[in-house]
């Protein structure tokens, strides 16, 4: 007779998980600024003339800083 452990480990040798770790990291890092101690700021995600994020502090609930929350 099998315990669950062991069937659980059967079963999930038909699910074939790939996951890029590095590439995920960077997706979530993508609109944050980090402040140091493992804590980060969301930034603003409004691009400059010259391609790069704005980089100002978001207002609470948007995306953008409040000069560009208004202009969206």
């Amino acid at each position: 007779m099998k315990t669950r452990s062991q069937t659980k480990y059967e079963n999930s040798a038909l699910y074939e998980v790939n996951i890029d770790f590095d590439e995920a990291s960077a997706a979530w890092k993508a609109n944050k600024k980090s402040i140091g101690n493992s804590m980060y700021k969301y930034i603003c995600l409004k691009p400059n003339k010259n391609g790069a994020n704005c980089g100002r502090k978001c207002v609470a609930g948007s995306d953008y800083c409040f000069s560009h929350n208004k202009s969206k």
